[in-house]
């Protein structure tokens, strides 16, 4: 296999703390060798899976517009799954290269001027900021650069009232001072994190609060899952004061905070199916699935604060009480105080993200009788890391308090190969054009290379707690959590190593490091 021909500059090693187990399969599908400058591989040794190179083999025999549509998209993907096509070079498992410089040139000129019927999307810039500059980065390239301009950009979109809307005189909305903030992170400079006012930001966000717990969008907006997540994320990243103002209209005499009912207003929008919805009652999708997910790790540790029902332990001891049963509205319970909240039903979120994940195309559908899509990717793929916490608890610690009522992940609990083998061979665009898209005979964009490249890095890696956050007294505990990151190595390695990318942090979904950086920069940060 030759070599790359361009200059690669060091990389952090990582080191390898486990073993591979090489697992083979009894069932393949042959294609055929690539042609590379050191010889092909070996036939014997080429095969893919039947898995992902045949369609399903129990189908619904009732035939219908949704049926016909899914089987129109696994014939698009075979072609590509199966190792057939003639514009991408397979390795021995039948993936292609991740075509890093094409996707790197794609982002690139998405950041400079772009034509006319951009202006549809005048609104989304900070989105489009940050999908590219944080799929760079996830690529491993040098986006310091950016910093002046990214600057200047972000400082006409940010208000007097505080946030930042899509441009200049836009009203401020969550999404986009999310997508802000993340995009001034990746940046990574004390210029692009100074210019951020978060003495106004809070006051804005003291009145997004509601009294149910949840957080207006924008002034005047819904409220739903993605307010929840994108203020928290907020919040804990620039180390946003949790205290309510007294003209928020969530403020009581109880003196209530940024997070109180939070979590609670999350656990409503989970639906009979097991999903998320986006405000109680509505429909499950896998983005939202992400944010609940997102924001209640940021308010406590995954495995205390995700489970719904009290672990086996604390049930027995309310049993013997013979006094009071664990209820969540049984709030005057002396032993209340000692149970963890729980606000999720994890057996059946579990069921309900599993079954997003199809075959034969390997990748994940973002809602029930719905094709798959590259960005879920992310959406579905970045729940993973969230359970698998959430079951496991932190390594290394005494504390059994988490979901000891279920089994814990000893191995992935979402088919890492098939979401590899959707990304690498479906959803990369083999055109010159670059870029990576939602499946085959659709087009590349911005918003579809950021999330499946952070799907891929989801699927390369492997993320365990290692230290857990305090219950919430302040947001410097809310983000104190270690996560630890090393490459999956369970099963046989089916990519090459020059086409992993680098690691997301599971909740903020930019490089770790990015993260670290401007959590710490705000702790540190005297006066407000």
């Amino acid at each position: 296999m030759r070599s790359r021909a361009r200059t690669v500059k060091a990389r952090p090693r990582v080191q390898f703390t486990r073993r591979r187990s090489m697992a083979t399969s009894s069932q393949s599908f042959p294609i055929r060798p690539a042609s590379r400058s050191s010889g092909p591989p070996s036939i014997s040794a080429t095969s893919i899976p039947d898995l992902f190179t045949s369609q399903p083999i129990i189908r619904d025999p009732l035939e219908t517009s949704t049926s016909n549509i899914q089987d129109e998209t696994v014939r698009e993907c075979l072609p590509y799954l199966r190792g057939n096509s003639t514009r991408l070079d397979y390795n021995r498992h039948g993936v292609p290269n991740l075509t890093r410089e094409k996707h790197k040139n794609f982002l690139k000129r998405n950041l400079r001027k772009l034509p006319a019927p951009f202006i549809a999307a005048d609104a989304s810039r900070p989105w489009m900021l940050l999908w590219n500059l944080a799929g760079l980065a996830l690529l491993d390239e040098d986006i310091s650069s950016y910093g002046p301009v990214l600057v200047d950009t972000a400082l006409t979109m940010q208000n007097r009232s505080g946030g930042f809307g899509g441009g200049h005189g836009q009203s401020s909305h969550l999404a986009t001072t999310f997508a802000c903030v993340l995009a001034l992170a990746c940046c990574g400079t004390q210029e692009a994190y100074d210019i951020i006012d978060r003495r106004s930001l809070w006051k804005w966000l003291c009145s997004l609060k509601q009294p149910n717990g949840g957080f207006q969008i924008t002034f005047g907006g819904e409220v739903d899952v993605r307010g929840a997540y994108c203020a928290a994320v907020i919040i804990t990243l620039l180390n946003i004061p949790l205290d309510l103002s007294p003209d928020s209209p969530a403020w009581t005499p109880e003196r209530p905070t940024l997070f109180t009912g939070l979590a609670d207003y999350v656990r409503r929008c989970q639906t009979f199916e097991g999903g998320i919805s986006g405000q109680p009652d509505a429909e499950a999708h896998g983005a939202y699935a992400f944010c609940a997910l997102g924001c209640l790790s940021i308010l406590d540790a995954p495995h205390r604060i995700i489970p719904k029902y009290a672990s086996q332990a604390s049930s027995e001891v309310l049993t013997r009480s013979n006094t009071y049963m664990y209820d969540e509205a049984n709030t005057d319970s002396p032993l209340f105080s000692f149970l963890p909240q729980r606000y999720l039903d994890v057996p059946r979120l579990i069921s309900w993200l599993s079954s997003r994940q199809y075959a034969p195309e390997g990748g994940f559908s973002g809602r029930t009788n719905k094709l798959v899509d590259g960005c879920y990717s992310h959406w579905v793929g970045g729940c993973w890391p969230l359970i698998e916490a959430c079951l496991n608890g932190p390594t290394g610690s005494d504390d059994q308090t988490s979901a000891n009522a279920f089994p814990a992940a000893k191995q992935s609990l979402f088919n890492r190969e098939g979401l590899i083998r959707y990304i690498l061979c479906c959803c990369q665009d083999d055109s010159n054009r670059g870029g990576l898209r939602d499946k085959p005979g659709k087009p590349s964009d911005s918003y579809h290379t950021y999330y499946v490249l952070a799907g891929l890095s989801s699927a390369q890696h492997n993320w365990e707690l290692k230290e857990e956050p305090s219950v919430l007294d302040n947001v410097a505990s809310c983000s104190s959590s270690e996560w630890v990151v090393s490459p999956y190595l369970t099963d046989e390695q089916i990519f090459d190593e020059r086409d992993r990318v680098l690691a997301i942090h599971p909740i903020y979904t930019i490089p770790q490091q990015k993260v670290n950086a401007i959590v710490e920069y705000f702790a540190n940060k005297p006066g407000f």
